[in-house]
């Protein structure tokens, strides 16, 4: 039996988080999504359960207590999670930060769309890559 696939989404707005969940399922529904709040909250989930094996992670860049930059560089220092794909999203892209997150290990930089279609479309994409991936 193949392993649970998980989606953690680091998010600090509700709406984004639902709006990201409801896709996620349109898209597949195999794949169940949990959430943090914030960084902070999502490194003590990550650091309290050894068992959370995260098939991929989506980070919010600008989020209170921490930002998306330091979450990444956080999880990135959590030995289990060294292959977990991580991305960063938020609704505009600094070619600066895009350069930046890469560096330190995200697998991408994504504009968070402004439509629903968007969404779906861009996990589509991302699930069709880390399935090929894994295959």
């Amino acid at each position: 039996m193949k392993p649970a696939r998980i989606c953690f989404l680091i998010e600090n707005d509700e709406d984004d988080r639902e709006i990201f969940t409801l896709a996620l399922e349109e898209v597949d529904s195999s794949i169940s999504s949990i959430y943090a709040e914030n960084g902070v909250k999502a490194l003590e989930m990550l650091h309290n359960n050894p068992d959370l094996q995260p098939y991929f992670i989506f980070i919010d860049m600008n989020m209170p207590l921490m930002n998306g930059v330091q979450c990444l560089q956080e999880i990135k220092k959590i030995d289990r999670l060294a292959n977990v794909p991580v991305y960063i999203y938020s609704t505009v892209a600094d070619p600066k930060y895009v350069a930046e997150v890469k560096k330190l290990g995200a697998v991408d930089f994504v504009l968070n769309p402004s439509r629903y279609k968007g969404l779906i479309d861009i996990l589509t994409n991302l699930l069709n890559e880390l399935n090929s991936f894994h295959e």
